[in-house]
Formats: structure tokens, C-alpha cells, sequence
């Protein structure tokens, strides 16, 4: 039951945050700018009014998990924090007397109160819309990219995963007491996630009897993150593994697992938009989006900075149509000559290749230049003939019995001879300069907000992951700049 629990419940010692959290502390400024209201709107038609026990206020709970997402830390240890922290309790409207609640009721409202709330652009828009508002976007340029998310599974199981948290904890432990082998409880043998959850709860209980190993912080930490996820499990004991994560590349030789978040931000360093798909996606396809994304937040747009991905003669007609400048240059491949078949093979720009509409990846190429007959250079690339036999898609692609499946490319018709030429202009080659400031942030994003691995299974998941981060950053970012407009010093 909610109740008009967004108010603030009176205390005698509410004074102490006034002499411990200054004012230039980062929660304080968020607390006291942001109207969090939002949420509690949101969220209202997802409780009861009039029947059951007291819940905790949704604004609160939604602030535990923007806790985590600024401070990088588990469902356990942002409890945990908040419970001595003065500026967490601050922020979370509590009294400093007042209890704090239960680790696992932040897994029961992730997926039982956010799943359907859209939250991923209901966030950045609220962002974009205080920028707006207070003057930080000045700009009408977008920088567009994608960042990589590791699964959380990587490739593994809900039980591999637990195993491999289970068998970090033991190493911990043994660092500290190698006898406690002899105490720990026969591990599981069997292919059963139930079983496994069994056996790392009685793992985690006899480390816990033990207090002097319990004391150490490193064997702490590994209890923690080995809790949270068999929480998660019983949380979804009908998952057998990541499902939704598919195989990405980073380069022609290294791939990844996982998911990938395609973001638009200003010149200003605020993120606009943001969509969030599995791996193996090509990052041009989602530029529309973005830009639709980006303009229905409030952003009026006249150019749009990316890098060769973006590049195709789908998104510079587009870019006319829609009057905006694309700022993305051709890959060298496309300046030598017409592309043929764009809708079923697209240039992924990270591995140096093309990759057909299964997200398989060329495995070598061959240049022609055939400069003799003055015709234009051409490129084949050439595909794994293996994968092509067993691929869904292999209809009106593979012809059965055939030895080599390949792609030819040749260049270069108007469009991409017209973006040529704009890619030389000064306008142009000052405008890409910019680009770097994506990179950071997707960087931001990785090192400060544990953005490199997934925090559960699953887009939603992802999703839920991507909206806490980005808003954590956005907010982050709007503190900052303007502190910097009014003269003070504050935290980023």
C-alpha cells in the first residue's frame, strides 16, 4: 500500500545532515534540483492505495537503484552503505534513525514495478528536458556510437555462473584459512540449478558461522556478489541462460558476448537518446531511432556526428530527407566503387568487414583492382561455406553444393560521391573532431557505473541496466555544468 509516503517523515536529528552533507556533495545537489515526483507517477498504478502493508515509497526504492548506478555498487552493499552514510540516507529521504530495508526487495522492484515502465527513455527524456530548461544544451548537434555490454552468463549458465562465483568465494577463503576445506559442504555434481542454489546457500552459511573470516573485506565482498546472484536466480528460476545476448565483434579477431547500447549525445555531453540491442547488431541501422528518439526528447537537430558505420547511402538519404548533416565518413571501401545488395550484407566497421543478415562475419577478402580494362576497383569478401549450409537465412543466399560464399563490392554511386565531397569540406573535418567526446563517455559508462557486464539476463534486464546508468551520468553531468555556470565547484 502507498499512502502519501513521498513526504518526508520528521525527526528531531534531521539537523545532523546540515553538518555532514556540504553543499557542494553530488547527492545533496541532485536531491535538492531534481523533482523525483516522476517516478511516483509512474510507478502509482502499480500499488495499491487502500489495502495491505505499508510499502516502501517508490521514489525511495527508485533511488536505491540510482544509488547503485552512480557508485557502482551491489543490491547488498548500497544497503549497506545507506545504512551509516549520511549523504545515502539524505538522498533517500530517511530520517537518520530510520531502518533500512531489505537487499532483496530491490530485486521484487526492478522486476515487479519497473519492467513495464519504459524506463530507459522515460529517464534520458526527463534528463534532456532539465538541460534544456536550464540552458546546458546549446548545441543542435547529436555524436552517435555504440558501446558493448558483456553478458553476465558469458556464455555460461545461471549454474556455471554460480559456480564460478562459488569457486572465487573458496579461493578467497582458502587465502585466509585453508582448513575451512575441510568444512565446506560436498559441492554439487549434478546439472540442476536448484541444486546449485542449494548448495551456495549452505557455502555462504558455514563461511558466515565463521566471524574472524567473515571479518576480512575481500571475503565480504565475494559473500555479497555470490548472494545477489542466487537472489537473482530464485528470482528467475525459469531461465536456463542468457537468451537474449548474442555474439558481437570488437575487431575482425575478437568478439564479445553480450549486448549493445547505441547512445546519442550532445557536443555538451549529454546523452539523448539510447537504444539497446543484442550483440551482434550493426550500429548504422539504429541511427534513425536515435535521431527520433533524440527529438522527441526535446532536441532540435541539424547534425549528426558518427563515425564509418553510420555511413550508408540509407542514413545519408536520410539525413537529407530529414535536413540534417550527417558528419560520418565513408569507409574507404565504399569510396572505391558501387556497393551492391546494402539490405543483405552491412560493413561492420570494428572487425574491418562485411557481415551478412545472419551476423556472420566475412572471414577474409580479396582485392581486384582491374585497372586495365579502367573499370573500378572491386573487393570480395569471402564467408564461412560451413555456417552458410546450416544458416536460417541460407534460402535465395547459398546455392546447395557450392564450394565459397562471397560479397562483391564495387563503388561509387551519387550519394556516396556527394558525401565525398562533403567529407573534404572544413566544415566537415572540424566537425568530426568532436566525435572523441563519445568515447569518453561510453568510457564513463564502463569504468565508473559498471557498465561492461550485464548486471542480470535478458534486454529487459539490459534495459533497466542502460536507463540507470545513462540517467546517473546525465545527472552527473548536468551538476557539473552548472556548478561550472555559477562558480562553484561540485563533484562529477
Amino acid at each position: 500500500m502507498v499512502d502519501q509516503q513521498q513526504n518526508l517523515v520528521l525527526s528531531s536529528y534531521m539537523k545532523i545532515y546540515e553538518l555532514v552533507v556540504p553543499k557542494n556533495n553530488l547527492l545533496r545537489q541532485i536531491k535538492e534540483f531534481v523533482n523525483f515526483g516522476f517516478i511516483y507517477d509512474e510507478l502509482i498504478d502499480k500499488y495499491c492505495l487502500d489495502n495491505g502493508r505499508n510499502a516502501v515509497p517508490p521514489i525511495r526504492m527508485f533511488k536505491y537503484l540510482l544509488l547503485k548506478a552512480l557508485y557502482d555498487l551491489s543490491d547488498v552493499d548500497v544497503v549497506e552503505r545507506s545504512r551509516y552514510d549520511m549523504s545515502f540516507k539524505y538522498f533517500l529521504d530517511m530520517v537518520p534513525e530510520e531502518a533500512v530495508i531489505n537487499p532483496s526487495s530491490l530485486t521484487k522492484f526492478r522486476k515487479l514495478r519497473l519492467k513495464d515502465m519504459a524506463l530507459l527513455d522515460t529517464l534520458i527524456a526527463k534528463t534532456v528536458q532539465i538541460a534544456l530548461e536550464q540552458g546546458i544544451i546549446r548545441s543542435k548537434t547529436i555524436i552517435v556510437d555504440a558501446t558493448h555490454t558483456k553478458s553476465r552468463y558469458n556464455q555460461m549458465t545461471p549454474r556455471q555462473a554460480l559456480q564460478e562465483k562459488s569457486k572465487k568465494l573458496r579461493r578467497t577463503v582458502y587465502e585466509v584459512e585453508e582448513t575451512m576445506k575441510n568444512q565446506f559442504p560436498a559441492k554439487n555434481t549434478e546439472d540442476s540449478l536448484e541444486k546449485e542454489l542449494v548448495y551456495c546457500n549452505q557455502l555462504i552459511s558455514t563461511i558466515k558461522e565463521n566471524e574472524t573470516i567473515c571479518s576480512y573485506p575481500k571475503v565480504q565482498e565475494k559473500i555479497k556478489l555470490l548472494e545477489e546472484a542466487v537472489r537473482d536466480d530464485l528470482e528467475q528460476m525459469d531461465i536456463s541462460k542468457d537468451g537474449d545476448a548474442k555474439i558481437g565483434h570488437k575487431t575482425a579477431d575478437t568478439s564479445f558476448f553480450g549486448y549493445k547500447t547505441h547512445i546519442a549525445m550532445t557536443e555538451e555531453r549529454i546523452i539523448t537518446a539510447a537504444t539497446i540491442t543484442s550483440g551482434e547488431k550493426t550500429d548504422g541501422k539504429e541511427l534513425a531511432a536515435l535521431v527520433q528518439k533524440s527529438r522527441e526528447a526535446g532536441m532540435e537537430i541539424k547534425t549528426v556526428i558518427g563515425d564509418k558505420a553510420y555511413a550508408s547511402k540509407k542514413n545519408i538519404d536520410a539525413a537529407k530527407e530529414e535536413d540534417y548533416e550527417l558528419v560520418a565518413r565513408l569507409c574507404s571501401n565504399v569510396t572505391q566503387g558501387n556497393r551492391k545488395e546494402e539490405e543483405r550484407y552491412e560493413f561492420n566497421k570494428d572487425a574491418g568487414m562485411y557481415q551478412c543478415k545472419a551476423g556472420h562475419i566475412a572471414i577474409h577478402k580479396y582485392l581486384n583492382k582491374q585497372n586495365a580494362k579502367g573499370r573500378n576497383a572491386r573487393i570480395t569478401y569471402y564467408f564461412d561455406i560451413k555456417k552458410c549450409k546450416k544458416c536460417h537465412y541460407r534460402e535465395g543466399c547459398y546455392k546447395e553444393g557450392a564450394k565459397k560464399k562471397t560479397y562483391t563490392e564495387t563503388v561509387i554511386g551519387d550519394t556516396h560521391s556527394e558525401q565525398a565531397q562533403f567529407q573534404e569540406t572544413e566544415y566537415f573535418k572540424e566537425k568530426v573532431k568532436e566525435r572523441y567526446k563519445i568515447e569518453a563517455k561510453n568510457s564513463e559508462l564502463k569504468h565508473r557505473h559498471g557498465y561492461d557486464v550485464a548486471s542480470s539476463s535478458g534486454l529487459i534486464g539490459m534495459e533497466m541496466q542502460g536507463a540507470m546508468a545513462i540517467f546517473a551520468v546525465n545527472l552527473k553531468r548536468i551538476m557539473k555544468l552548472m556548478g561550472e555556470n555559477k562558480g562553484i565547484s561540485g563533484s562529477e
